[in-house]
């Protein structure tokens, strides 16, 4: 049996329920029950020697909640690496620390924890980490629709001629709206005759430059005695 195999088969013992095993374009990846988590990785370290800690993120899968990942690898005898994941459902995002078995793992739960609002019990304090001090929410969720989106005119629009930040946009076109980003009024423009900045004022398309072209050369004069 293959090295993947035996961490296929080692996964399966430590969770007693449905894991499943699948060999994509990046590492092997190991799909486990939440609850099987941490003893997952600990059975990983202890049996495979998987004691190289590499990254934890994770991915909003919307209705289906919040896929985390995590990649470690065995340095002995060849590198093997091996990418475990598990899904937790999006009205309880929870689940156990890795901490007690990567002591790396401290920083990048703190940053998913940042970014996707899911929690890790059994470690470190989930101090913020990236944000600053009194941000609302968590970026990385697909709700969150970020400000800058509307703020910056949108360089991906699928209309001819809209790439160019609206500055060469066909004028009878109209600019289509990113991705994700709700109508103006979602946004909530200023009231009129507010003092309060514009959020919406630098989306505005620039003025068209006229076109330059060659100065028109004037008729020859003609004699009035022909």
């Amino acid at each position: 049996m293959s090295w993947h195999g035996d961490a296929l088969t080692l996964a399966q013992r430590v969770t007693g329920s449905e894991t499943s095993g699948e060999l994509g374009f990046g590492p092997y990846t190991i799909t486990v029950a939440s609850v099987a988590w941490r003893r997952v990785h600990a059975a990983l370290r202890a049996e495979l020697g998987c004691t190289y800690f590499d990254w934890l993120s994770a991915a909003d899968e919307l209705a289906e909640g919040f896929r985390i990942a995590c990649h470690v690898a065995c340095l002995d005898a060849g590198v093997e690496h091996v990418l475990v994941t598990t899904v937790v459902p999006r009205e309880s995002p929870v689940l156990e620390s890795l901490l007690p078995v990567h002591a790396g793992a401290g920083r990048h739960e703190r940053e998913t924890h940042e970014m996707f609002g899911i929690d890790f019990t059994g470690g470190t304090a989930l101090e913020g980490l990236l944000l600053p001090e009194g941000f609302e929410g968590n970026p990385l969720r697909k709700e969150f629709v970020l400000a800058s989106r509307v703020a910056k005119p949108w360089p991906g629009a699928k209309e001819p001629g809209e790439s160019d930040a609206g500055l060469h946009a066909s004028p009878g076109r109209r600019r289509q709206r990113p991705a994700g980003v709700p109508e103006p009024p979602a946004w909530g423009p200023r009231e009129p005759g507010s003092l309060a900045p514009d959020p919406l004022a630098h989306a505005a398309p620039a003025a068209a430059r006229p076109r330059r072209g060659r100065p028109e050369t004037p008729p020859p004069a003609v004699d009035a005695d022909g």
